[in-house]
């Protein structure tokens, strides 16, 4: 995971939604979200795809809020795929969002084309995880994280697609997808990689959106995927660690910081032993607070 990068909350926002985009673009934060995806794919009609990148091409043109912008693309292998990559590479977004990556194969073609586009590094790459396939595949998918071109950055839950291709519903609590996300984790976290929770679609309960958050922040998630504002209040509170974590966190690592403790392994912070894993375990505390490092 990007030590400088939070993905508490991540709203998804049609590119063909003029006021929506305007609303987000015209935000010095982005309406409060750490990250913000314009979608080309799903919540765009195959006939105003064309016309929505158009404009999106034209929105980004301007001035940019305070926040990391990404843009979902349709899938390589469809025809509009190839066209919204390049397109959306002139944008110089932050990152591109690979929908239905059920396989390394899906990355890899990614990586290429961002290799034969000299696309500079900056630009990341997301990954979608939609599939029953993408489930069994997991790791490998992950492992190319490690790549020659380590480019890829997140993967995103898309858990309603789960539901349709695995017949499994999505009922409060998620038992039957436990396994599913835990094995997601565990291959993020193998290779450096932030995993993503997947929507809410029911806006009208609060309540069950909130647990929900809840219980991604307790499984180790790094955020949520959101698809409407009202949401992102209530996401940023489930994933920002509380104050006292921010400030135990910030405690150990100042003191590993502090020249007077350079070569030491273990050290005493607070009445509490602590040693190089803590402080990596700080470091995410701080992360997922959105903070760099414990300076700020």
């Amino acid at each position: 995971m990007n030590k400088h990068n939070a993905y508490r909350s991540i709203l998804y926002v049609p590119a063909d939604n003029h006021r929506a985009v305007a609303k987000v673009l015209g935000s010095p934060d982005m309406l409060g979200a750490d990250c913000v995806i314009f979608d080309l794919e799903d919540s765009v009609t195959s006939a105003d795809k064309a016309d929505a990148r158009e404009a999106l091409r034209a929105a980004l043109a301007g001035e940019r809020p305070k926040g990391r912008i990404l843009v979902r693309i349709n899938p390589l292998d469809t025809p509009w795929g190839a066209e919204d990559f390049l397109a959306v590479l002139a944008m110089m977004p932050d990152g591109i969002v690979l929908p239905k990556v059920d396989k390394a194969a899906d990355i890899e073609t990614a990586l290429s084309a961002f290799e034969a586009s000299d696309a500079p590094a900056s630009i990341r790459l997301w990954g979608m995880i939609e599939s029953p396939l993408a489930l069994m595949n997991i790791g490998e998918i992950a492992a190319m994280a490690a790549s020659a071109d380590p480019r890829l950055e997140a993967l995103m839950l898309g858990t309603n697609d789960l539901a349709l291709q695995t017949g499994t519903p999505l009922v409060p609590g998620r038992a039957a997808y436990i396994p599913w996300i835990m094995q997601c984790l565990a291959a993020c976290r193998a290779y450096g990689l932030a995993l993503v929770d997947g929507v809410y679609t029911d806006l009208k309960d609060m309540d069950g959106f909130q647990t929900e958050c809840e219980q991604g922040a307790a499984l180790g998630l790094d955020g949520k995927s959101l698809i409407h504002p009202g949401q992102i209040a209530a996401c940023m509170a489930a994933f920002t660690p509380a104050k006292a974590d921010v400030l135990e966190a910030k405690a150990i690592c100042a003191a590993f910081a502090d020249p007077s403790n350079a070569g030491k392994a273990v050290l005493t912070v607070n009445n509490k032993m602590v040693e190089f894993l803590h402080l990596k375990a700080a470091q995410r505390v701080l992360v997922k607070a959105g903070l760099a490092d414990a300076t700020q």
